[in-house]
């Protein structure tokens, strides 16, 4: 299966230059059937990489604009009266695909926002008093601009929880900015990309990285970083972050080709699934959250 792995990477890599810890770390959010958060100035690739992803997948691709004057009803659908059939029939919304592409998630009010909470949850949405399953796999991607910037708002602790991963993708260094200066225009690449495996694969990969094996003194080095971040913050971990650190741990450990967690795994992963439920009292996540959960890694000692 690392050779699935090496050919997605190897063909994102062509598009995103010079950021294979995000790329890999992306692939590993999707295993682990997480959502991912990428926060970052305009311009770098986020948007890119979504798309990126979901051609080299083959996967249904949707992205939706968040802004101000959004409804719910914009996202997930609504009911519309036939006048035929003499009955409501639902129409569905954009979310009713695999892979989502949430724009400028922070640029949505609150009751927008809070759209999403069922859908990246449970796999489903609830209107009308009727529940409608989404299509599997089912995967988010939000961008979101920095909170200084005019004209956002922040992101709630409950929906930061149901994000699995956090990434920014920085500016690329001189060598790789040069390379994008003489490689043509990333987008007509994007929509050149041909799926590396079917979607059976993937969810063939999801199911496989779940059984990778986590040893009893494994949790106990998860859980004491759990404990560490509830004694040093606020609110500290909740315990769908521990279940977010174990999957992401496991998917992980299966995309660096190994069939049992190390702690060298869950250090890999543990910035990008900490540091955004670690902020301050204020909702900021930038780097109050990251130097917590560094301090908190430093601190753990592994046994």
């Amino acid at each position: 299966m690392s050779k699935h792995i090496d050919e997605l990477v190897g063909q994102l890599g062509k598009i995103i230059v010079g950021k294979e810890q995000q790329l890999k770390l992306s692939i590993a959010c999707l295993i682990a059937r997480g959502h991912l958060l990428i926060e970052d100035v305009p311009g770098v690739g986020k948007t890119t990489l979504a798309q990126a992803i979901a051609f080299s997948l083959g996967l249904a691709f949707r992205r939706i604009q968040f802004t101000s004057d959004m409804l719910p009803a914009d996202i997930l659908g609504n009911s519309i009266f036939d006048r035929e059939t003499n009955r409501f029939v639902f129409h569905r919304g954009p979310i009713f695909s695999n892979l989502i592409l949430i724009d400028e998630v922070n640029r949505a009010t609150p009751k927008t926002q809070s759209a999403l909470l069922e859908a990246m949850e449970e796999n489903q949405i609830s209107l009308d008093g009727l529940t409608h399953p989404l299509p599997r796999p089912f995967f988010v991607i939000a961008t979101q601009n920095p909170t200084n910037q005019i004209g956002t708002f922040p992101l709630p602790e409950s929906q930061l929880d149901r994000f699995m991963m956090r990434l920014h993708l920085g500016f690329p260094d001189r060598e790789r900015e040069r390379e994008m200066l003489l490689g043509g225009d990333r987008r007509a690449s994007t929509r050149q990309l041909q799926p590396v495996f079917p979607v059976e694969t993937l969810v063939d990969l999801q199911n496989r990285a779940s059984m990778v094996h986590a040893a009893p003194v494994l949790l106990d080095y998860l859980l004491n970083i759990i404990q560490a971040s509830r004694e040093r913050h606020r609110m500290g971990l909740s315990p769908r972050a521990g279940i977010a650190m174990l999957a992401a741990a496991r998917a992980w450990a299966f995309v660096q080709g190994r069939d049992m967690v190390l702690p060298e795994d869950v250090q890999a992963i543990a910035l990008p699934v900490m540091a955004h439920r670690l902020g301050d009292d204020s909702g900021v996540v930038g780097e109050q959250g990251q130097s917590l959960a560094r301090e908190i890694l430093e601190t753990v000692p592994v046994d």
